[in-house]
């Protein structure tokens, strides 16, 4: 028993195959329960997803160390002899973050999918199965597992898209999978690249090729080749399109999986692979990534503000959130990394809050077009409450967490030793226009959706408002957006010491 007990106390017990596997294995046995009986579903599904985050959470709190910058809660398996590859997990700074946001979003989201009834057993189980790809994604510590992980997520969005979308569902998933299997061809090419390199066997751990170095030309190969897989996951323009009719055909629960997770990967891999493997080709292409996230930026909050559709110009809105990540990495500092980092788990909130409200709001007009809404706020009062308050967030009102997030990234690229003064100082005026565009297309939806006299007419009874469970899901997202802004720590503590560590390995490598 004293063994036992020493197992479950210590970091020998292997937590992280544990919550990598529980939701896809738990998820399978939802094809036993009986068919029709999809209240029990819903609620097997909710507590598979709680007991999954309460389980990390414990892990994390009594086994992870925020003073430490190495990998912790360490595993390490044999698992094919005849490639020498390696079940390799654990996790940082850098990770816990986004894994604790991926537990977090995806319980509420599978209490948002509650009116899903249709084929509801494969629903449930392509979100767990989807939920195991991406904790498998940011605890991998071997570069050919983060590519099957990366890869293993898609399956489950694509099949949620063309089963459970709109009336362009299948032209939405067919341009998803074409943008994300090409990316991956990229990213495939530089796994195998890396792994290859200097060496008659395979070496694909994250410790090893963090401390080896490659000519100046290879790196930069290696570099655009992870560069464009990401670039379409993130999504960083010219690759983006695939986005805006993903979320506008997608149902909201599935939207609030790729708002909240989904494009927080691609940036999680630009700093993982990008900046800790291949430093000096990242310190030549900063540059141009800070020149792409400001045109990101001004022409993704232009284009939002011509979207009739509701939920394109939320996902247009993401995109534009997403250029700050992009400059955040791009400025080489620990201010920027920080606020690149606190913007990841910042906008995953965010997004996910207003998809969930779009939704909302959409099962009950019907409408989906802004210039056929109006006059919503008087039908629906507590919708509209929350849409308004989340929508500030998205807007950076200070006192939540965008605005910290930002903040911080304005701070780390203004402090970069990196750059010039006018470059800078050009960077930051352009910046600032993208932050003044923001209210204009957030505040402009608000106006059209919730002010006016178009629904006045409409009889009362035909609206209800929000209901116990979607209050809960909203005022849930509400209060972390508020605890990060007001406490921005809370996030920053967590990466503090791995951005250090990255950037001291960076300038003195």
């Amino acid at each position: 028993m004293v063994q036992v007990y020493l197992v479950f106390t210590t970091n020998y017990f292997p937590w992280l195959t544990i919550i990598v596997f529980l939701p896809i294995s738990a998820g399978s046995l939802l094809f036993f329960l009986p068919h029709k009986g999809n209240k029990l579903i819903k609620w097997y599904t909710i507590c598979i997803c709680i007991f999954e985050l309460l389980l990390m959470t414990y892990a994390f709190c009594y086994h992870f160390r925020l003073d430490d910058p190495l990998i912790q809660l360490a595993e390490d398996y044999k698992w094919i002899n005849f490639f020498d590859f390696y079940w390799r997990l654990g996790i940082d700074g850098l990770s816990i973050g986004p894994i604790l946001l991926t537990g977090f979003i995806t319980t509420l989201a599978t209490l948002a999918a509650w009116p899903v009834t249709r084929d509801s057993r494969l629903f449930h189980f392509l979100m767990l199965a989807m939920y195991s790809g991406q904790i498998g994604s940011f605890s991998s510590r071997d570069l050919l597992l983060f590519f099957i992980m990366w890869e293993f997520e898609l399956i489950p969005v694509y099949l949620l898209l063309s089963m459970w979308g709109g009336k362009k569902r299948l032209y939405s998933a067919t341009k998803f999978i074409l943008y994300t299997a090409g990316g991956s061809v990229f990213l495939l090419i530089g796994v195998l690249g890396l792994g290859l390199y200097g060496s008659n066997e395979p070496t694909l751990n994250f410790e090893t090729l963090a401390n080896q170095s490659y000519p100046v030309a290879l790196e930069i190969i290696f570099y655009i080749g992870f560069l464009i897989a990401f670039a379409v996951k993130s999504p960083i323009i010219p690759l983006h399109t695939w986005l805006p009719d993903t979320h506008g055909e997608a149902h909201y629960s599935t939207c609030m999986l790729l708002a909240g997770i989904l494009l927080k990967m691609g940036a999680y891999g630009l700093v993982r692979i990008n900046m800790e493997l291949l430093p000096h080709a990242h310190s030549i292409f900063s540059p141009w990534l800070i020149i792409v996230g400001t045109m990101q930026i001004i022409y993704a909050a232009s284009t939002s503000l011509g979207q009739r559709n509701l939920k394109k110009r939320i996902a247009y809105s993401s995109v534009s959130h997403m250029g700050f990540i992009i400059i955040g990495i791009g400025s080489i500092t620990d201010t920027g990394l920080n606020g690149a980092i606190l913007q990841i788990i910042s906008h995953g909130f965010i997004g996910a809050a207003l998809f969930f409200l779009a939704g909302t709001s959409y099962d009950r007009m019907r409408l989906v077009y802004l210039d056929e809404m109006g006059g919503m706020a008087v039908s629906i009062p507590k919708i509209f409450t929350m849409f308004s308050i989340l929508s500030m967030a998205s807007l950076a009102l200070p006192g939540m967490s965008g605005f910290v997030a930002e903040l911080i990234v304005f701070f780390g690229i203004i402090t970069s030793q990196k750059y010039f003064l006018m470059p800078k100082i050009l960077i930051t005026f352009v910046m600032a226009i993208g932050m003044i565009l923001t209210p204009i297309y957030s505040l402009s939806m608000s106006r059209q959706m919730f002010y006016g006299y178009k629904l006045f007419n409409a009889p009362s009874s035909y609206f209800f408002d929000s209901g116990p469970r979607e209050l809960f899901v909203s005022i849930s997202i509400f209060l972390p957006v508020l605890g990060i802004g007001i406490y921005p720590d809370f996030v920053l503590s967590l990466s503090g010491e791995k951005v250090e560590t990255i950037l001291y390995n960076y300038f003195y490598r």
